[in-house]
């Protein structure tokens, strides 16, 4: 009995070998791209980017007050907060499209076949989605304060506002990263995902006025001044007015201190630890 051996034209790769890191940034940049809908169909483009033209309308409002009426509009450190519903939209229609499609396919081992580990997984996933919504608040800002230094208002223009409105909407990013793609993992199919972020998002909402209102009418005052950090929006500018001393966007404040900017930081951990939990789970299927 004999053998024989066939060359069928495969060849070995010599090139150089980029390593964990490339892989890392690769799969960021293409989750990126994956949440504005680059390199799909075109209706996967409609979403992201008519949201993002609602975001710059403001900017434009502002920048014609200023130039019309001599007199500044949306205030920077209010801008999320008054955008909210937007961002809220924004996140439940697009933190689905970066984790539902690898757990449906169930796709996530051959990720892990190469040199990339559950934690840059999940880490290029969540900055990717905090890239994308701080681009989403940082670049209307940046338009109305370079509105307002062309403009030339009466005064000095309000830098350190502007400044501080960008580290917090980086804040805001993580946040709503972390925890609208922890959300969305729970489940492989995309049209739960974006109820379930969507739904969160609604009653943290929607119970905050009405606990508010309670506390308040029964002479709760101190204690009212916690329900507004229900809402990611109010707890991140909660944070903002302790830091930076701007108005609070809320009617009867925010508890004093640093309380808020604590839990910003325990949300985003139990966040992180729910989608590392979950991609663990997922891999070993």
């Amino acid at each position: 009995m004999s053998s024989e051996i066939y060359d069928i034209g495969y060849r070995h790769y010599d090139g150089p070998r980029l390593g964990r890191g490339y892989s890392t940034r690769a799969l960021t940049v293409h989750s990126l791209r994956g949440v504005f809908g680059l390199g799909r169909t075109a209706r996967s483009k409609i979403v992201p980017f008519a949201l993002g033209i609602i975001m710059l309308l403001p900017a434009v409002v502002s920048i014609a007050m200023m130039a019309l009426m001599k007199q500044r509009g949306m205030p920077y450190s209010g801008f999320t907060v008054i955008m909210q519903a937007v961002l809220a939209i924004f996140l439940a229609a697009q933190s689905p499209t970066m984790v539902a499609p690898d757990l449906r396919y169930r796709v996530l081992p051959l990720y892990l076949s190469r040199p990339v580990t559950i934690v840059e997984y999940v880490g290029s996933k969540v900055v990717a989605m905090t890239v994308a919504l701080f681009l989403l608040i940082a670049v209307p800002l940046t338009l109305i304060y370079v509105g307002e230094l062309l403009i030339d208002l009466e005064g000095p223009p309000q830098t350190k506002e502007y400044l501080g409105s960008l580290l917090m909407a980086l804040v805001l990013a993580l946040l709503l990263s972390s925890f609208g793609l922890a959300i969305a993992s729970l489940t492989p199919r995309r049209g739960l995902g974006v109820a379930s972020v969507i739904a969160v998002y609604l009653l943290a909402s929607a119970s905050v006025p009405v606990i508010y209102g309670t506390l308040t009418s029964t002479g709760n005052e101190s204690a009212a001044k916690w329900a507004w950090l229900l809402n990611p929006f109010w707890l991140v500018d909660a944070v903002q007015v302790w830091l930076f001393g701007t108005p609070p966007h809320s009617d009867g404040g925010y508890p004093p201190g640093p309380a808020p900017a604590i839990i910003v930081v325990a949300l985003i951990a139990v966040a992180i630890a729910v989608l590392m939990l979950r991609y663990r789970k997922a891999a070993a299927k």
